[in-house]
């Protein structure tokens, strides 16, 4: 795992588990406080990476609610770690939209309680770090991308070369290429941080992503004339 240098920023990208998950750590340098982007597989490591860079975790950011991105179960598909581990160690609120809050409930057990239920555009801040919640449906009906400066953390909205499925319980095609859309509106420097290392490289520029990602053209070549 590694930390970006942007001023009050701290950003770090980890990848954990068996199916590759890309793990974030949002937060400020100056309040030392930080949140982890949906934080399954192995939670300790997780709390070890930000002790290790003297910041405390105060919370969650969800992407969706699959298991492999916030732990739990659906079906016989189980994950360790994830928000009720997370909880147990270092309480604070996850931040997930309202549309996904009762999906994530389901899958992990958790409280209504711990939950924060946000509406696309709504801003969670940091110190000087404001993180912007971007309602994102398509692979889900509540998935959600976090732009936070020059950074877009797309969960599994948007891959590097590839997008999210839509063939698992509320996938939805026709708002996936919205969506992908409204992403590729984004400036060109924006970089992208997916939610799997599914790519060649772990990040890359909206405008790489609009001439080599052959979900983004489509999207952009199908929209209203």
């Amino acid at each position: 795992m590694s930390d970006t240098d942007d001023g009050d920023l701290y950003f770090v990208q980890g990848l954990l588990g068996p199916m590759q998950n890309f793990v974030y750590l949002i937060g400020s340098k100056r309040t030392r406080e930080c949140l982890i982007v949906d934080p399954a597989w192995d939670t300790d490591a997780l709390l070890s990476v930000a002790a290790g860079d003297d910041m405390r975790v105060v919370g969650a950011l969800v992407t969706h609610y699959h298991p492999d991105h916030v732990g739990g179960a659906m079906g016989a598909f189980a994950v360790p770690g994830g928000i009720t581990d997370l909880l147990a160690k270092a309480p604070g609120p996850v931040h997930v939209n309202k549309l996904e809050a009762d999906g994530l409930q389901k899958i992990t057990g958790v409280s209504e309680s711990d939950l924060v239920r946000h509406e696309n555009d709504d801003i969670v801040a940091l110190g000087d770090v404001s993180i912007r919640l971007l309602h994102t449906p398509g692979h889900t009906p509540g998935s959600q991308c976090f732009l936070v400066r020059d950074r877009l953390v797309a969960g599994d909205t948007l891959f590097i070369d590839g997008c999210g499925r839509v063939d698992l319980p509320g996938g939805n095609a026709s708002q996936l290429t919205e969506s992908l859309r409204r992403l590729a509106a984004l400036p060109d420097h924006v970089m992208l941080c997916p939610g799997h290392d599914y790519g060649d490289v772990p990040t890359a520029s909206i405008a790489e992503q609009r001439s080599s990602n052959g979900a983004l053209v489509s999207a952009l070549r199908s929209a209203p004339k």
